[in-house]
């Protein structure tokens, strides 16, 4: 039977009284809240980092700009670095190619559904001007000749289509295939793999067929002036400069160049790759070539670049790009699959010697621009953020209006980190302009990844530029191989993984929690140090399995055997010897070994974050232990405390002891409404196959309240919690490739564990399901962790004092009070006092965020200390002070002892937020001000406190896909948009809200979504946006020659309007493609051009038109003088000449 709850009516009576929003003047009088409705607008700003799952890449030489287009239908189009955008197509359908207009602000993209897109980039935000779907034919090919408006696109079919780029109208002029092979071949020819035009000929066109055939077209004859066969398949093809010759891939590893006078047979076949047999025979078959690129130079031998080729027994051998030169042949390794590449030359137009000098080289994950100039063939620095995936990313931080001086202090110290062997040139993609808006703040942002490394990036301005990167993996001994990993690891895969992270930008203090239950804590200096001996704490955490019920869980509960073993009492000190990771004790099970075992060696450190102290959790009895699910660090006090499914724990940092080592159970109180009561025990119990067992202690001590008695053992400490032997999780298995759902504590870790198969599908349940299968585990584990300082009971003496408060699974709020001693070497040499004060509230759901606001509403900072150099000599660390912190600029205050109390006011307000509630308590007499249920039918995956505008809000993203906002401190709902369903764990992961209207979150494991909530910076969006194009005049086109215009030997002109226009070819079949207008036309250009920037460019090309006029009206004018003086000249003349003369004369 249920327990009657008295606490529990009167917390009703006490929300229902005061409702989330205010019904009198009283309250409103009481706090004035500044944030309205129209204060929030929800956006996507920019996307960072290399595009997800690339299929094709085109550039622009002119323009210098390099798009990018993915299977999944994305554009990235990037320009000088900080310069880029993100555009989507809506039919998700694949890109398949991408061609410029040279220098005329827009591109065609060619997808995997027949569909051709003209995008405009002459906005901030490039969008489709016109679409054409094909319906009877799949597109295979397209080409568009430089300043041409007319587009060939091949067919499966083995058909060629020719397109109006301006209009998106079909020709009625189509090069059927039959016609183009006739009888040169029995069977089809298979797909057009290739089109291009004569390089000085542009009635001369050459059709490349999968088969083998290539077909030398003339457009004004409409008929093929040559076929060249060849018995291997044909993956590419490209011209000689000078239109006589060109050159052929095969599936065989070959080359062929072909004379095109010459079809017979090809002039030269080369395998670059293949072992040339003695006895003259063809070399042996390599792999297919799948793009080769001809270009030709002034001064010396022509390049020769490709892609694939390997021989066949080269197994285990890097993809490959090959650079001929001459008799010189240079083999460039990648670290992934080639997916294109492109020669950038000196000159646009193809009838010219094009003098290469880099090639862009698009990887399945990298961008690589190789140096052809330099030798050795060095590569660039790349300034782009594509890096972010080197190791899959698996947590994330932002903080906006960080302090000033750390950016600057970490590019100082990233600058040591800059690799050597680039090449000395600027980066060749050089186009576009940077936005005029400037944000005022600076932003960081931190990348966990699964190898154990740190990455913080600069994110202001909306742009991302990496500053350092800080490895975690060197704490630790590396594994020399597979055979030798120890038995102790809890994955079997990155071990070192980042799961969580805790961060004081003030103080630089910085606290990592990894995957194998192992927390790292950093301090920032400027400083080398060599590390001779790491201080190591070992913490042992277990608690009894009994099965505890909820009172506000109904229904059966399952049940654990309990364990009858006399527990030890809670000061057991370690044994002095350390145990080793691989060894075993005598009954067989791993005890007392932590899972990773730290360098015994010492540790150079370089200037930036270097380890100021480790904290395992060791085995116990045979079962791992539970990974960390929620992490807190505060530097004013010197703690850490961090929490898993069996209970938390508080590590002091300064003096090297273990503060507190609880389990849930024991940070209740014995009279605690909330307690959970152990039930009957039950036979059997199913293991968990996720990430982490939900487990729950039951024994209570109130000594354990005080630091606990430790004996040193050389450079570390053990600490035991004596209880009986306890369940914990079975060893995992990671998946290898990219992660997706590696650490799903670290977002939620409220959410009931599951399959690592089975993952993804969990969030289409219902929360009500998920909490009485949470319930079922008997554990109740930490979901958040705060510390602040709350305002004592007049009772208790008043005033401010430094709490923790905690949040549990089940939706409880338990609290302990913390007495520091003074600071300076008091604080080192006195323990802290931790004294547990039991339950506080409960709100349904687990906990996910607990923040404070002053008396006036304002937020207030945890307490800090400013940064100071950990290495400098002892007079000057004396700078440090407690709480030190000033207030932020966005209305946060950490400032003096108080952290950012009012002393004269003795309130403050405590916000809470759950998987399902938001509610906000007066402190310190813990009535409820308001109650907010946020969502019935899901629940929030991420919650937040935020600053906006000099106000403070609760944002929320919920499973279901809505964004919202609360107010504060009345919860009045101020923002709901059903932004994006959850469809990937990567999403509910890395999600994060900051200060001033910002969040991120990845949408691939490459990319990083950063989005907005803030009007303001919707409405300055536009201005912070670069500029794609810039008004660039086209490189003159390169001199004939006299001869060569006396004799005929230049480039032949073609009229393709006469040829290709209606008049001349007709109209195309209405069912042959449909034409669909796009949004981004001429009337939506303007809508969306808008902005002062929009504005005077528009003056400007307005300005410059008229000019354009005015010149030619002048010249026009001036001409017409000139001819008037010679008709004057000439008629004065005749006058002269006739003025004597008489009648019968003339």
């Amino acid at each position: 039977m249920k327990k009657f709850n008295i606490r529990k009516v009167l917390d009703g009576l006490t929300a229902s009284a005061t409702p989330s929003q205010p019904l009198g003047v009283r309250e409103n009088d009481l706090v004035h809240e500044t944030l309205q409705s129209e204060h929030f607008q929800l956006c996507k700003t920019v996307r960072h980092g290399f595009p997800y799952q690339p299929s094709a890449m085109a550039l622009d030489p002119v323009q210098k700009l390099l798009a990018i287009g993915t299977q999944s239908g994305a554009l990235r189009i990037f320009g000088r670095p900080g310069v880029e955008c993100h555009c989507q197509h809506e039919s998700g359908a694949a890109v398949i190619q991408l061609q410029f207009l040279i220098n005329e602000g827009a591109l065609v993209s060619a997808l995997a559904d027949d569909s051709i897109h003209l995008w405009n980039l002459r906005q901030k935000r490039p969008a489709v001007l016109h679409s054409l779907k094909f319906n009877k034919e799949r597109i295979t090919f397209c080409h568009l000749p430089f300043q041409s408006k007319w587009l060939y696109v091949g067919t499966e079919r083995g058909n060629v289509h020719i397109v109006n780029v301006e209009s998106f109208t079909l020709s009625g002029y189509t090069i059927m295939w039959n016609k183009a092979i006739e009888l040169s071949s029995k069977a089809h020819p298979g797909p057009v793999v290739h089109i291009s035009d004569n390089p000085m000929d542009e009635g001369k066109l050459i059709l490349g067929f999968e088969a083998g055939i290539v077909v030398l077209w003339d457009l004004k004859s409409k008929k093929a002036d040559y076929r060249y066969t060849y018995d291997e398949a044909i993956h590419s093809v490209s011209w000689h400069h000078e239109g006589k010759q060109f050159i052929c891939s095969h599936s065989d590893g070959s080359l062929t160049i072909w004379n095109i006078k010459n079809p017979a047979r090809p002039q030269q076949t080369i395998t670059p790759h293949g072992k040339q047999p003695k006895d003259g025979k063809k070399p042996e078959p390599c792999k297919p070539i799948l793009k080769v690129e001809y270009k030709t130079t002034r001064l010396g031998e022509p390049f020769i670049i490709l892609s694939g080729g390997l021989s066949y027994d080269t197994v285990g051998r890097r993809p490959c790009l090959t650079v001929m030169h001459g008799k010189s042949t240079a083999v460039l390794e990648m670290d992934y699959p080639i997916v294109d590449f492109l020669t950038l030359c000196e000159t646009p137009y193809p009838n010219d010697f094009q003098e290469p000098y880099a090639v862009v080289v698009l990887l399945e994950k990298d961008l690589v621009v190789i140096d052809l100039a330099q030798n050795g063939y060095p590569i660039f620095e790349n300034p782009y953020p594509l890096t972010l995936h080197e190791s899959p990313v698996t947590c994330c931080a932002h903080s906006a209006d960080c302090p000033v001086d750390l950016i600057p202090a970490l590019y100082s110290v990233g600058l040591r980190q800059k690799r050597q062997g680039y090449s000395k040139k600027e980066w060749p993609i050089s186009g576009g302009n940077w936005g005029q808006g400037a944000q005022s703040y600076p932003e960081i942002v931190i990348t966990g990844h699964a190898d154990g490394s740190l990455k913080f990036w600069d994110a202001s301005a909306i742009m991302l530029q990496v500053l350092y990167k800080l490895k975690t993996a060197k704490v630790f001994e590396k594994n020399r191989s597979k055979d030798d990993k120890p038995s102790t690891e809890i994955v079997d895969e990155d071990p070192f993984a980042i799961q969580l992270l805790a961060w004081c930008p003030e103080s630089r203090v910085l606290c990592v929690a990894g995957v194998s239950a192992h927390i790292i804590i950093y301090r920032f200096s400027k400083q080398e140090v060599t590390t001779e001996v790491i201080q190591l704490l070992e913490v042992r955490m277990q608690c009894d399995l009994s099965d505890l019920d909820s009172p506000d869980v109904g229904g059966d509960q399952a049940q654990v055997a309990p364990t009858s073993s006399s527990s030890p009492s809670p000061q057991a000190a370690a044994p002095l010897t350390r145990p080793s990771t691989s060894s075993n004790n005598s009954d067989h099970t791993r005890d007392n070994v932590p899972c990773l075992k730290v360098r015994s060696s010492s540790l150079k450190q370089s200037p930036g974050y270097q380890v100021e102290l480790v904290v395992q959790l060791v085995w116990v009895s045979g079962e791992p232990p539970q990974q960390i699910s929620s992490l807190a660090i505060n530097s004013a006090y010197g703690l850490v405390v961090f929490g898993n499914s069996t209970g938390v724990g508080v590590v002091d940092y300064l003096q090297k002891t273990v503060l507190l080592n609880l389990s849930t159970a024991e940070l209740y109180t014995t009279n605690d409404p909330y307690q959970r009561q152990p039930r009957s025990p039950r036979k059997s119990r199913q293991p968990s196959g996720g990430l982490c067992d939900i487990n729950e202690g039951s024994a209570t001590s109130d000594d354990r309240c005080k630091s606990p008695t430790s004996v040193l053992s050389s450079n570390h400490q053990q600490f035991y919690n004596g209880a009986g032997k306890a369940k914990m999780s079975r060893k995992l298995s990671l998946p290898t490739e990219l992660k997706p759902d590696l650490v799903l504590l670290s977002v939620c870790p409220s959410r009931a564990p599951v399959p690592l198969d089975h993952r993804d599908n969990s969030f289409s349940r219902s929360r009500s399901s998920s909490v009485t299968s949470i319930d079922k585990e008997a554990r109740e584990g930490i979901t958040e962790l705060c510390f602040c300082e709350t305002m004592a009971r007049r009772a208790e003496g008043g005033g401010p004092q430094p709490a923790l408060w905690v949040g549990t699974l089940l939706g409880t709020v338990l609290t302990a009070t913390l007495s520091l001693p003074p600071a300076g070497e008091q604080r080192l040499l006195q323990p802290i006092i931790a004294s547990p004060n039991g339950a506080l509230v409960r709100l349904k759901g687990s906990i996910l965020r607990i923040a404070f606001l002053d008396a006036a509403g304002v937020f207030q900072l945890s307490p800090y200390e400013q940064w100071y150099e950990p290495n400098a000599a002892e007079e000057e660390r004396t700078r440090r002070r407690r709480g030190g912190g000033l207030p932020s600029p966005c209305g946060g205050g950490g400032g003096g002892s108080g952290g950012g109390l009012d002393l004269e006011r003795d309130s403050q307000f405590g916000v809470i937020c759950s998987e399902k509630q938001a509610k906000v308590l007066s402190l310190p007499s813990q009535t409820c001000v308001s109650k907010h249920n946020i969502t019935e039918t899901s629940f929030v995956l991420r919650a937040d406190v935020v600053v906006l505008n000099s106000g403070a809000c609760v944002a929320c993203f919920c499973a279901n896909g809505h964004i919202m906002t609360l107010s504060l401190p009345y919860l009045r709902p101020l923002l709901d948009v059903n932004y994006l369903p959850l469809t990937d764990m990567r999403i509910a992961r890395t999600f994060c809200f900051s200060n001033l209207g910002q969040a991120l979150y990845l949408n691939s494991p490459t990319e990083i979504q950063r989005l907005t909530y803030s009007q303001e910076v919707c409405e300055n969006l536009q201005e912070m946006l670069g500029e794609m194009f810039i008004p660039v005049e086209t490189p003159e086109a390169p001199n004939r020659g006299f001869f060569k215009g006396l004799f005929g030997g230049g480039a032949q002109s073609l009229d393709r309007e006469e040829l290709f226009g209606e008049t001349g070819a007709g109209k195309a079949p209405r069912s042959l493609a449909q034409h669909i207008p796009g949004p981004g036309g001429i009337e939506g250009m303007k809508g969306a051009a808008s902005g002062i920037m929009g504005d005077l460019a528009r003056t400007r090309m307005a300005l410059d038109e008229r000019g354009q006029k005015l010149s030619e009206v002048e010249e026009k004018t001036a001409a017409m003088m000139n001819s008037a003086d010679s008709f004057s000249k000439h008629a004065h003349e005749m006058m002269l000449k006739c003025k004597d003369k008489k009648w019968y004369q003339f």
